[in-house]
């Protein structure tokens, strides 16, 4: 029901920190084994997904104080570093070792923060 109402799909096994906000969360998609730190804004299509159907940990995990932008896909068993941006509609299938601006499609690091 809550889906259908906001638009925002969080599986009940994602493991989520304080103070996480969606901002016009329609088509925001937060997989099973997920895990997001604290403080981590996400905007609308957001999707963290998984690229492969195994059991075991198969979606992202998301540091603190991470901003990504709308439409970006952050897919598979990776991470992303503390402080992380990832700008709209990227595409990131690597882990983002140190904090950075993190762009296009596949995403490539712009700048280490």
């Amino acid at each position: 029901m809550a889906r259908f109402i906001t638009g925002i799909e969080i599986h009940p096994g994602a493991k989520i920190g304080r103070g996480l906000f969606i901002d016009h969360g329609m088509g925001v998609v937060i997989g099973e084994t997920c895990e997001i730190g604290n403080d981590v804004l996400i905007y609308h299509e957001v999707t963290l997904g998984a690229v492969k159907s195994y059991d075991g940990k198969r979606h992202p995990t998301i540091g603190d104080n991470v901003i990504i932008g709308a439409g970006a896909k952050v897919l598979g068993d990776i991470k992303i570093a503390s402080g992380t941006k990832i700008g709209a509609n990227a595409v990131v299938i690597k882990s983002i070792e140190k904090p950075s601006i993190v762009v296009t499609e596949p995403a490539k690091v712009l700048k280490e923060l």
